[in-house]
């Protein structure tokens, strides 16, 4: 049975379908796997084994009956420290928030527990979702899959690497500048960073309630809609049929190549060309509007951060870690007129990238210019940990800054990913796309 930790949540879900697989076996394989491994109390915050079983037992019982709830019913997965859940203790990664435990769940959870999807726990994050690199020494820093001696990407660190190392089947997260997509990609994930303002907030802990969202972790493009489709209690995007023929690519040129490394420059440029060889057109574009937003990135963001923050962090400033105590109060100074002005800026912003953008099925970028830094260095080297956090959120920030969903796909290059950007609202046509590139960067 521990070949169904490596399986795909659809393809657990349709084991569970024929009959083949039981949920209550299912879910004892994750919690025994979670047990004897030796990163678990690294990935996960906290295990809740009972809730698990009780809701294992129930998907097995609706199995047998033919009335199953949904694709995934029974399918045990992850859950970051900032979803409300009731009676578990919610902290977001930080020492501020000990022992906060809500009294119910947040609207996401109950969506997927009324579809059937077993909660397995709470992963670990950086602290309050403010790092996109994974380090948090006030609670638990995740191992990279590809190298434990180096950060998993942030904030949904323990997202990604629960599914990573085979403990869960998809891990759900957050994403504000690159937090699903980043450590999705330093993981070889699917990840999906969803619209602001697609799937609603509440009994989510928030960094910047403007630029939050939600969005899963996982093995498969059709894993990411499935997911999407029960966060919100929809209906899951149709993926059959999807090919490159006749799609467009535009690859961005501005800003997201500063700074990118080999390694992440030629996985990116070799699944390109992959795309092209399926049959897609690929077309160089720049765009100053990008570079203009990238600019007031530091003020609006650390603007809102500090400003919903602010008397909690500094009630008790020493329980924070100071590389992300120093990033919130990077906000301390900024304007509300100022802020105001850069928010009516970025709207104008917007609405330019959006025009020159329309004509294509998606915008394409490395996913993070860097590779996960190891832990060691960024511990000792203050500087090393600024620099190396804002290459490896430079990337993504383009699509929260946009606006934008987007879609990152693993290369084949462990930790290098291939971003794709769509337009807001328009993830069912972004996922068909991702469906067609992932199984063309799959046959090379």
């Amino acid at each position: 049975m521990d070949h169904w930790l490596k399986a795909s949540a659809a393809d657990l879900g349709r084991g569970i379908g024929s009959g083949e697989i039981d949920p209550v076996a299912l879910t004892e394989t994750y919690l025994n796997a979670i047990a004897s491994h030796p990163f678990a109390d690294r990935i996960y915050a906290r295990v809740t084994a009972d809730r698990a079983m009780a809701e294992a037992e129930a998907a097995s019982a609706r199995a047998k009956a033919g009335q199953r709830l949904s694709a995934l019913d029974g399918v045990p997965i992850s859950w970051k420290d900032l979803f409300d859940s009731a009676g578990v203790a919610t902290e977001a990664g930080s020492a501020l928030l000990k022992g906060r435990t809500p009294e119910v769940d947040a609207p996401v959870l109950r969506n997927a527990t009324a579809l059937g999807l077993v909660c397995l726990g709470k992963t670990h994050m950086s602290e309050l979702a403010f790092s996109g690199l994974g380090l948090n020494p006030v609670t638990a820093t995740p191992p990279c899959v590809n190298d434990h001696d180096a950060v998993s990407g942030g904030s949904s660190s323990g997202a990604a690497t629960s599914v990573a190392f085979d403990l869960a089947a998809c891990g759900i997260g957050s994403d504000t500048g690159g937090s699903v997509r980043i450590p999705a990609a330093w993981n070889d994930l699917v990840g999906l960073k969803t619209t602001a303002g697609r799937i609603g907030l509440q009994g989510v802990v928030d960094l910047c309630a403007k630029f939050d969202t939600i969005g899963p972790l996982c093995r498969s493009v059709e894993d990411a809609a499935l997911m999407l489709a029960v966060l919100e209690g929809g209906k899951a995007a149709d993926l059959t049929g999807a090919t490159l023929k006749g799609k467009r690519f535009a690859v961005l040129q501005t800003v997201v190549l500063e700074g990118t490394r080999e390694a992440p420059m030629k996985a990116f440029d070799d699944a390109v060309a992959k795309l092209a060889e399926a049959g897609a057109e690929i077309v160089k574009i720049d765009a100053p509007e990008v570079a203009e937003a990238m600019a007031m990135a530091g003020p609006l963001y650390t603007a809102e951060a500090y400003g919903r923050w602010r008397d909690v962090i500094e009630a008790n400033p020493d329980l924070m870690f100071d590389r992300v105590l120093e990033r919130f109060r990077g906000g301390k100074d900024v304007g509300a007129a100022d802020y105001v002005a850069a928010w009516q800026k970025l709207e104008r912003l917007r609405a330019v990238w959006y025009e020159r953008v329309a004509g294509f099925d998606a915008v394409l970028c490395p996913t993070a210019p860097i590779l996960p830094p190891k832990v060691d260095r960024l511990m000792q080297d203050d500087a090393y940990f600024v620099t190396e956090n804002l290459l490896a959120l430079q990337n993504t920030r383009v699509g929260n800054l946009m606006g934008n969903c987007g879609v990152t796909l693993p290369t084949g290059v462990p930790s290098c990913g291939i971003l794709l950007n769509g337009l807001p609202g328009q993830e069912e046509r972004l996922l068909r796309v991702a469906a067609a590139a992932e199984a063309a960067l799959a046959l090379g």
